[in-house]
């Protein structure tokens, strides 16, 4: 075998292994996530009870990294301190060693009877419970497959003069190669991952025995490394939380390395078997955190508070609340949370609609940066529910889920939108009427506030459709926008009116008028948008026009 199809043959073999420990996580989050989650709620201030449970959770996910960004959700809320939180972590990270530990027993001979389950489950049943055991047994038994492929590809390397070269040096340099391991785990987002190739790989005599503790210590690092990455922009208490399980394993490792003699003996007396010694420094190493760090947890929580402490949000860019990153593999609960924020969103373009119709009237210059300061806020959280939206699509979706996403990203994208109208285009007119000292006529203004009343009913009736997918209520906010749009009509005609009759207040704000019937007739249009998705689902439109009930032969234009 050449080298490049050796390289080939080794990293298809990590590749599968990623994918199957992919798929194993999957389908056990979108199988017993909500009990999972339910679990975890109901963890209290006991330590030792945090972590119990996070031995248990982490096993059943197979991810450290997994089980951590649940931890971090809840503490998020308020849910769980940061002391249980780093107890129930320590937990998390020895029950990833389970897995290994269970992988390292010659079980390859279910590796086709998982496959065949998984594949008989997928295929034969329509309910998502049956699919999703199946995707669970599908990915156990593509990560016994892998560990065969890698294990049969590495084989021809054992007497490599030049992988020997390479390894020499590598193994006087365990800092290096600790951070070579590190580097990998972050890459891959998978302890679990790393350590069954380490576990392959010494198990074939490629890597020896001291070199695979020191990258096992180094996959550790990187587990923790990989949680701290993806909580950076979190609030302070979840830093707190994933730097001090990050401390936790750096002291770890810097007690374990000068021990690293007395360490190889204690492996090899343990067992004899290459791939059970790998698994049993991963587990001896997560245990041995466990019982010398679980007394400092609420030590650890008073240190970490003190590099990160509260920060007073009142001030700066709003923040999200309902963008739970643990709940990402699971898109109908993902998506639930991404419609609280939508709806917070709304809140405050409501505001903000609320507010340009009293600046209209009163010429408050105060209260022109006040709305203005919203818009940011909107900004912010449009940002943050795309983003989020757009992690949640990269997930197998059926037809139902997708089409929800797409509806979901389309309405909070038209709330941005209402919100630059207003700041750009509706606070801009309200500053030129203060600068000009410009005042509408009775029946102008009367005029405006009858469009933004209809405006306010129909965001209304836009949120009650989003909501709840409802024909009906749909075709109602079709039906208001025809209304609008007659009522624009009329309204225009009546201004026309006042300026043919010579009336001063209208001459004078004429411009200032019709732009802002025009900007209200844009909000109601974008407000409209979340209908026609719901609408076409049900063959309500045909082409660019709605099909009255019950006469399907009459056609009112939209």
């Amino acid at each position: 075998m050449n080298g490049v199809m050796l390289l080939l043959n080794i990293a298809g073999g990590v590749a599968l292994l990623l994918w199957g420990a992919r798929m194993v996580r999957k389908g056990i989050t979108r199988t017993f996530g909500a009990d999972i989650r339910l679990a975890m709620g109901r963890v209290t201030k006991n330590r030792f009870r945090a972590f119990s449970m996070g031995v248990g959770i982490s096993a059943l996910l197979q991810s450290s990294t997994g089980a951590m960004l649940l931890v971090v959700s809840f503490v998020n809320r308020g849910l769980i301190s940061v002391g249980p939180g780093l107890a129930l972590v320590l937990g998390a990270d020895l029950g990833t060693t389970l897995v290994v530990q269970a992988l390292s027993f010659d079980i390859s001979w279910i590796s086709p009877l998982f496959l065949f389950i998984g594949v008989l489950c997928a295929l034969s049943s329509s309910r998502s419970f049956t699919r999703h055991i199946g995707r669970v047994f599908i990915g156990l038994g593509l990560l016994l497959l892998s560990l065969q492929l890698i294990t049969a590809a590495t084989e021809p390397l054992r007497n490599s003069p030049v992988l020997i070269t390479f390894m020499e040096p590598l193994s006087e340099a365990p800092v290096f190669a600790i951070i070579l391991a590190a580097l990998l785990t972050w890459l891959c987002h998978s302890s679990v991952a790393v350590v069954l190739l380490i576990m392959s790989l010494v198990a074939v005599g490629v890597v020896p025995l001291n070199l695979g503790i020191v990258l096992v210590l180094g996959a550790n690092i990187g587990s923790s490394i990989t949680s701290f990455a993806l909580t950076m922009n979190s609030e302070a208490k979840t830093r707190r939380i994933v730097l001090g399980n990050l401390i936790f394993r750096l002291c770890g490792v810097m007690i374990a390395l000068p021990l690293m003699g007395p360490l190889v003996s204690l492996i090899n007396y343990l067992d004899a078997d290459a791939s059970r010694q790998i698994a049993n420094v991963h587990t001896l190493f997560n245990l041995l955190l466990a019982i010398v760090f679980l007394p400092f947890t609420e030590l650890m929580a008073t240190f970490t508070k003190r590099i990160y402490p509260e920060v007073d949000h009142a001030v700066g860019p709003i923040r999200q609340k309902y963008l739970d990153p643990s709940v990402l593999d699971s898109p109908s609960v993902a998506m639930v949370g991404a419609t609280r924020e939508l709806l917070r969103m709304a809140d405050l373009v409501e505001d903000m609609l609320l507010g340009v119709i009293k600046v209209l009237d009163n010429d408050e210059k105060q209260q022109v940066e006040d709305i203005s300061k919203i818009d940011d806020d909107v900004d912010a959280l449009h940002e943050a529910v795309k983003l989020y939206l757009a992690q949640v699509s990269r997930n197998e979706l059926d037809d139902k889920d997708s089409q929800r996403c797409i509806e979901l990203i389309s309405f909070t994208t038209s709330l941005e939108h209402i919100g630059d109208i207003i700041d750009n285009t509706l606070l801009d007119i309200a500053r030129k009427k203060m600068e000009q000292k410009l005042s509408f006529s009775k029946e102008g203004w009367q005029d405006i506030k009858e469009v933004h009343k209809r405006v306010l009913d129909q965001m209304q009736i836009s949120l009650s459709v989003l909501v709840s997918g409802d024909v009906e209520t749909a075709r109602r906010l079709l039906d208001a926008k025809e209304k609008f749009r007659d009522l624009d009509r009329v309204l225009g005609e009546q201004h026309l009116d006042r300026l043919r009759s010579g009336k001063v207040e209208s001459i004078a704000s004429s411009a200032l008028h019709l732009d802002i019937l025009r900007d209200f007739k844009r909000i109601n249009s974008l407000l409209t948008s979340v209908a026609y998705p719901i609408l076409s689902a049900n063959g309500d439109l045909i082409s660019s026009r709605l099909r009255k009930a019950g006469l399907h032969s009459e056609t009112q234009p939209r």
